[in-house]
């Protein structure tokens, strides 16, 4: 099974590689772009909800702040 999925992703990384540069700015951006655009909210998502669970303890237990 790995064996062929390779053999295939070798066949695009070629194509890709000997394809012309506005073709291979085209295809890159409309798979870089909206992968980044997803990781991005992903990550903010994930991080903005860790801290707002640490934020709140934080806030909580800091005798320190003024009130």
């Amino acid at each position: 099974m790995f064996n062929g999925l390779a053999d295939w992703w070798d066949g695009v990384e070629l194509w890709l590689a000997q394809a012309s540069f506005p073709v291979q700015f085209v295809l890159v951006m409309a798979v870089v772009v909206p992968l980044c655009l997803v990781a991005a909210w992903l990550l903010d998502t994930v991080f903005g909800r860790v801290a707002r669970i640490f934020g709140a303890a934080r806030d909580a237990n800091d005798s320190d702040r003024p009130s």
